[in-house]
């Protein structure tokens, strides 16, 4: 059978490269897909993005399903274009995605249903956002509403970065209609992870935890980024703290969102903040894998990813098992000169290791040039490993990443630190 996923970044390509493992998928087609998805017997891609063509498209193909990995195409509706063509897609639909594409719905949606998280007020004007600032003091977090393709979260250290943001977003709108609304809210302090379910609308199938690393440099310093990093499992994320996550995020979530009438299907992903007293609080929600956590995720999954999607799809999800190598993974990105705020594009990459079964290079911001690979984006690969132990798959993967060669490639050197020092 065929299968169709759309977006071009280094969660899709592992996307892909787990689906086309199936012993029941003969393609995957991407949709545009990246250098690392082209010229690959088991991947091709298309050069379409309107939903109508992609619909026509997956008809003449007669393509079993399609899924979707990045935010945009959600928040546009394209689930609900293509249910309304009766065509099989696995994500939610555009009411849903409102947990993700609107941090104000996403905040008063919780404090509704009792959801930890951090307090916060809502403001479309600018006077009001500073006075708001002034009371609560620093640090503090300034996050416009809408989608800001990563670039919509500013976590302030001091009073005058809040007010620029501010001032950035809501007086000269910077990020334009994303961010007409800024949500502040208070800063939370203690271990972030990454906490990511498939859902059928009435029930959860929880993923492998993992924990990314945000900001640009080593030692967490730095500008915020969509992600240098991440590994799988996530210590910090206990058994006990897993059911607890579970029983007083997720579930609540789900069945809340079933109270106001909208069931969610697809993937949904809670970026948590867990406290030094223990309590998890939400950061954020996703409603999609998150970005680098879906590579070392996808290496670690040894179930068949096309049965856990259609059970989900078909809201059989209740029965679905998720089987996982015992080994952690762990990835390290590597981004382009001047990422975040000017990447650099066309560098052409000269030297990538070969694939091999402990050790895989995820496609982000690549294309090929008349048959050169190239630098198209801000994060241009994801080099993702496996090993005895997160030491060992650390080791495994720089190993790799040494023999990555393009002009102005950064990345960070210390991935997956904390939970090694954490173990000692």
């Amino acid at each position: 059978m065929k299968i169709l996923v759309i977006g071009s970044g280094g969660r899709e390509h592992a996307l892909a490269w787990k689906l086309a493992q199936s012993p029941r998928v003969r393609r995957v087609y991407l949709a545009p897909g990246n250098g690392g998805t082209s010229g690959n017997r088991a991947f091709q891609n298309i050069a379409l993005q309107d939903f109508e063509d992609l619909v026509q498209y997956a008809r003449d193909e007669q393509i079993h399903m399609t899924v979707v990995g990045p935010e945009a195409p959600l928040a546009a509706g394209i689930v609900d274009t293509f249910r309304a063509a009766g065509l099989r897609i696995f994500g939610p639909t555009r009411a849903a995605a409102q947990l993700e594409w609107s941090k104000d719905f996403a905040k008063a949606f919780m404090a509704r249903h009792a959801i930890p998280t951090a307090a916060y007020r809502s403001f479309t004007d600018a006077e009001e956002a500073h006075a708001y600032v002034r009371l609560r003091g620093a640090p503090i977090v300034v996050k416009a509403d809408g989608l800001a393709a990563g670039k919509g979260v500013v976590v302030a250290q001091s009073v005058e970065q809040a007010h620029g943001a501010i001032a950035a977003m809501l007086g000269h709108r910077n990020l334009g209609a994303a961010g007409a609304r800024v949500v502040v809210e208070d800063f939370l302090e203690g271990e972030e992870a990454s906490f990511i379910v498939l859902c059928d609308g009435r029930n959860t199938l929880a993923l492998a935890t993992a924990q990314d690393h945000k900001r640009l440099l080593d030692g967490d310093r730095g500008p915020n980024t969509g992600g240098m990093g991440a590994y799988s499992p996530a210590p910090v994320v206990t058994p006990a703290m897993h059911a607890r996550v579970l029983r007083e995020i997720i579930d609540p979530t789900i069945a809340g969102m079933a109270a106001e009438g909208i069931e969610y299907t697809g993937f949904l992903y809670a970026g948590l903040m867990i406290g030094n007293d223990g309590q998890p609080r939400t950061l954020e929600f996703n409603c999609r894998l998150g970005d680098p956590e879906t590579q070392p995720i996808m290496m670690r999954l040894k179930s068949d990813l096309l049965d856990l999607l259609e059970c989900a799809v078909d809201a059989n999800l209740g029965r679905a098992v998720a089987q996982w190598d015992r080994r952690p993974a762990l990835g390290v990105v590597i981004a382009a000169h001047g990422y975040p705020e000017q990447p650099r594009q066309g560098d052409v990459i000269s030297a990538l290791p070969p694939d091999a079964e402990d050790s895989v290079v995820f496609h982000a911001g690549t294309r090929l040039v008349d048959g050169q690979l190239v630098t198209s984006g801000g994060r241009v690969l994801c080099v993702t490993a496996l090993g005895e132990n997160l030491k060992s798959a650390r080791r495994r993967a720089y190993e790799s990443v040494a023999q990555v060669h393009f002009a102005g490639a950064q990345f960070r050197t210390d991935i997956g630190n904390r939970a090694l020092r954490a173990s000692q």
